[in-house]
């Protein structure tokens, strides 16, 4: 009996994958190693002067979110100077319903920027999507074209796109709508390719056989069956955008991040609380009226 023979099978393949893992953990480990050194080396590894003070008071900002000023703020609050004269008076609570409807009409803009920019991302990536799925056997020449614009919208990154969209169309919204729409674009593309390549092709030869043109292809044997992934697919990115769109507001593309942009500048912690909670609220009803549609759909 040859020794071979006794030799458990898959155990050499065990013993080179159990090695060729912990060599891969080693140069994770020591690629770690390398950037904790370097970085502690040019001393930015500094939690900065008083980090447990900063934290705290940071902490008990934003356990009183400004909103709650609406109805327990004081109607008269007095600044004065060191030698105790009266700078300014505010009334807190009519302050902060101004900041309220301030929040309620950004973030209806950044809804607005994220409902359109996702379904210009995915009108044009319809076609796009189309001609990668290697399944339609679009040509060649068109495909790699197709896959190179999506590789390239989805490499950069929407802020990128933001910014370079204020410099040519301005600030305000059609920025952020272009913007969410560019960089989407590469991701739905991607996402409908690869919904497309695993239809049953047996349905399609089968409506090719009768003589049909590309579109009645398309429209009888690919849109019905696609269609449900297509919809999850969407309202999945369009979650994502809303999130996403708030970020474009820092760089001038207006909705909710210009105001979290003011806040963070001016140590607004309270008002910064009061955003993310609006944040937090809307993007949860978002995602549950999205579960309940992606359920119809099955």
């Amino acid at each position: 009996m040859h020794t071979s023979a006794l030799t458990p099978p898959g155990r050499g393949w065990d013993l080179s994958g159990r090695l060729g893992f912990a060599g891969l953990v080693a140069l994770y480990a020591l690629l770690v190693a390398l950037c904790l050194g370097t970085l502690l080396a040019a001393g930015d590894l500094s939690l900065g002067r008083n980090p447990w003070d900063n934290l705290l008071r940071s902490l008990g900002d934003f356990t009183r979110p400004s909103f709650l000023d609406v109805w327990f703020g004081p109607e008269r609050l007095e600044y004065r100077s060191d030698d105790g004269t009266l700078l300014r008076v505010e009334d807190r609570r009519a302050l902060e319903a101004s900041f309220l409807g301030a929040v309620a009409r950004a973030a209806w803009i950044t809804f607005q920027i994220a409902t359109l920019g996702s379904l210009l991302a995915a009108l044009l990536a319809l076609p796009l999507g189309l001609l990668v799925a290697r399944n339609l056997k679009a040509p060649r020449p068109l495909a790699w074209a197709a896959k190179g614009v999506l590789d390239v919208a989805r490499a950069i990154h929407t802020l990128v796109f933001g910014l370079v969209l204020v410099g040519i169309v301005g600030l305000g919204p059609t920025a952020g709508i272009l913007a969410i729409a560019l960089h989407s674009m590469g991701t739905y593309g991607k996402l409908y390719a690869e919904s497309i390549e695993t239809l049953d092709m047996a349905a399609v030869d089968a409506v090719r056989a009768t003589g049909a043109t590309p579109a009645q292809v398309f429209f009888n044997a690919v849109w019905p069956s696609v269609l449900p992934q297509f919809v999850s697919n969407h309202l999945y990115l369009w979650e994502f955008n809303f999130r996403d769109s708030t970020i474009l507001g820092l760089i001038g593309a207006g909705g909710m991040g210009l105001l979290i942009s003011e806040a963070v500048s001016l140590f607004q912690w309270s008002r910064l609380a009061t955003l993310l909670i609006v944040l937090v609220a809307l993007v949860v009803a978002f995602d549950a009226l999205s579960r309940r549609i992606r359920q119809a759909l099955v």
